[in-house]
């Protein structure tokens, strides 16, 4: 018994709350999909960094904070 091949399925795009066949788009319109995940990426990439940089801030902010303390209380143990 011969196996029987499937047809790739056509990619189906949203866009506008519309779906769309990739086929019915043209090349600039597929470049400009491309840009736009492209970009949605960069963006999550860039609020992940923003996140680290924020965090790593803010550790340093409260280690230069216990040093501060930490160095009063040394002066006032030896006043």
């Amino acid at each position: 018994m011969a196996k029987k091949e499937k047809k790739p399925q056509e990619k189906i795009i949203t866009l506008f709350n519309k779906d769309y066949k990739e086929s019915e788009l043209s090349e600039e319109q597929k470049l400009m999909i491309n840009h736009v995940a492209d970009l949605e990426r960069k963006e999550k990439s860039s609020e992940f960094n923003l996140q680290q940089l924020r965090f790593g801030k803010q550790a340093f902010l409260d280690a230069l904070k216990a040093s501060i303390e930490k160095d009063e209380q040394q002066d006032q143990e030896t006043k």
